[in-house]
């Protein structure tokens, strides 16, 4: 018996659905034909590496930032650095691996148009869990011009890609290009394996204000005397008296993603004197925030209190906390972690 016919994907279905919902003025061409579509395949090319990948092992290296590196986070920087060279309107790039903002060496550097964008990403988001084969991501933030540095990143931050590496390989792309006049979008993609084409698999995700479920990170630091908060916000009001259901992966890429799926869920990394901040701003918290808030919902510094997108990089390095989800969840959740006056018992 000889194979059944492999389906005949649409391969301008992606194109198709970002001229729905770019605008029509032609002034994103370049994004639609070949930014985003590069981006994706980059993604693409760091799942096959990964299933390539035996063993994952220390690569006896480490980033700028002192971080040990897997074999794995090398080969992912490798593949996505390999990728932007072929697109030559991503003229800067930098990532948590090599955090210095470089000019992109591109393969055909003629064809650079009037379209700059800086990509900052982190190649493979984690490294905890990778190794017992867990779902792991990619995640990509693209700016307007050649830097991302001391930019507002309300307005010059126009896409944020979260690669999810899974059983399946996903991914949510967020853009949103002109804040003030145009509603952002937020959608779902998926790989096909037979022919490495990207099919929209769902046209849009919304976060509803409320949430049934919560993924609570540096869960350690609720057992600091000085962080009592985060216990009593855990324990008494999500469990005890709301009964939330816990959705924890420990992955930051597969953790969002699964409350935008699920249309509903509160992320929450708190920072503590005990345990600082982690998640670096310009690699993991800008672009998150950009896919939620695209979403519908909101993504809050839970130290200041403020929009994550509120202010602007001056250093690659910037760290910081997050609480992110549905919109009035993160409210509550900020105010309560904060002690405020906001935070009422069995609201």
């Amino acid at each position: 018996m000889g194979k059944a016919p492999v389906p005949e994907a649409d391969p301008s279905s992606l194109i198709t659905h970002l001229r729905s919902v770019l605008p029509k003025d032609g002034t994103r061409e370049v994004l639609i034909t070949s930014v985003i579509p590069t981006l994706l395949q980059s993604i693409a090319g760091v799942a096959e590496a990964l299933r390539a990948s035996c063993h994952v092992a220390a690569a006896g290296t480490a980033n700028t930032f002192g971080d040990d590196q897997l074999n794995v986070d090398v080969t992912a920087e490798n593949v996505i650095r390999e990728a932007i060279t072929h697109c030559p309107s991503i003229v800067t790039a930098s990532s948590e691996e090599d955090p210095v903002e470089r000019p992109v060496q591109h393969a055909h550097p003629s064809q650079a148009g009037q379209e700059q964008y800086t990509l900052a990403f982190d190649p493979l988001d984690g490294s905890s869990i990778i190794s017992a084969n867990w779902t792991v991501g990619t995640i990509m933030s693209l700016w307007d011009g050649p830097t991302a540095l001391n930019q507002d990143p309300a307005t010059k931050q126009v896409g944020a890609i979260l690669g999810v590496l899974g059983p399946r390989t996903t991914a949510i792309v967020a853009l949103r290009i002109h804040p003030s006049d145009q509603l952002p979008t937020c959608f779902e993609v998926a790989l096909d394996p037979t022919n490495s084409n990207w099919h929209v698999t769902r046209p849009a995700l919304t976060l509803a204000p409320r949430a049934r479920i919560f993924a609570p990170a540096n869960l350690r630091s609720a057992a600091e005397p000085g962080n009592a908060a985060y216990m009593k916000l855990i324990a008494d009001h999500y469990i005890a008296s709301r009964r939330l259901t816990l959705r924890y992966a420990g992955g930051l890429v597969p953790d969002i993603a699964h409350a935008l799926i699920a249309g509903q869920g509160v992320y929450l990394n708190p920072v503590t004197a005990n345990n600082p901040a982690k998640l670096r701003r310009l690699y993991e918290l800008c672009p998150i925030a950009l896919v939620i808030e695209c979403a519908g919902g909101a993504a809050l510094d839970p130290v200041s209190e403020e929009r994550v997108l509120a202010r602007e990089m001056r250093d690659c390095g910037e760290k910081g906390g997050l609480v992110c989800g549905s919109a009035e969840e993160v409210e509550e959740a900020v105010a309560r972690l904060a002690g405020g006056e906001k935070a009422t018992e069995g609201s």
